[in-house]
């Protein structure tokens, strides 16, 4: 007998515990960990926010990274960003001002926030 072979039932067992290890942390991952970056580009690019945002970077008005580091925990946040692209807005980021957008369709609206939502948060600056 091989000192090193291992029962039947153990293998199982051992086998079923790895899958379900595997299968628990696909589970807890969030759907959206990170936005999918080419989607938010189009529709920065279709929408003309490159005019005043970018991503990781701040141009004109706050990079999208922080908008979405501000509303962390918000379950609302993305109905209000949606709202805030279309209607414009000042004082959230100090003096800048965001001008209206209602040219924005509200699906757009709702689905560039949600993807602004969903990035990574920003690096605090030190």
């Amino acid at each position: 007998m091989n000192p090193i072979s291992f029962s039947t039932s153990f293998k199982f067992s051992f086998h079923l515990a790895g899958t379900s290890l595997f299968l628990g942390m696909m589970l807890m991952t969030p759907p959206a960990a990170h936005a999918d970056n080419e989607v938010l580009k189009n529709l920065m690019l279709a929408n003309n926010c490159l005019a005043c945002h970018q991503i990781e970077k701040r141009k004109y008005g706050p990079q999208f990274n922080e908008i979405g580091s501000k509303y962390i925990g918000d379950t609302s946040a993305a109905t209000k960003l949606a709202a805030k692209i279309k209607a414009g807005g000042s004082g959230v980021w100090g003096e800048d001002m965001m001008p209206p957008q209602p040219q924005v369709s509200d699906t757009d609206a709702k689905t560039i926030a949600e993807l602004i939502l969903a990035l990574k948060p920003a690096e605090p600056k030190q």
